[in-house]
């Protein structure tokens, strides 16, 4: 596995233990289908949370929410309804959060939380 494929999955995972002990529910992780994939799909008080999670070694290159670009956002809003459409699932509320990990060797990493980007 690539050295970026890991950094990825261990910033989703630490994304995913973010939201658990902010006490959403993790209800999947990396749903796909024909259009992409969505990286987390969570749940909070009956909100649907679909979120994309970009994950770096350092911000050499850019915050990694520089990486979520406009594009990214609407195709993560077409993913969500297709989401729902699958699931079968018809929430009152749905939002788009992001969460930037920066994880560097021998630190803690940092994990940043937007709701509601879009």
């Amino acid at each position: 596995m690539a050295r970026k494929d890991e950094l990825g999955r261990q910033g989703e995972e630490c994304a995913a233990l973010f939201l658990a002990a902010a006490g959403y529910r993790v209800v999947e992780r990396n749903w796909r289908c024909g259009q992409g994939e969505i990286d987390l799909v969570a749940e909070l008080g009956g909100e649907v949370v679909f979120v994309e999670v970009k994950t770096r070694s350092g911000t050499r290159f850019g915050h990694p929410f520089e990486a979520i670009t406009v594009a990214k956002l609407a195709r993560l809003r077409r993913l969500a309804a297709a989401w729902c459409e699958q699931a079968d699932a018809r929430p009152a509320r749905i939002r788009v959060d992001a969460i930037a990990v920066i994880i560097r060797p021998g630190t803690e990493p940092v994990i940043e939380h937007l709701t509601g980007v879009f």
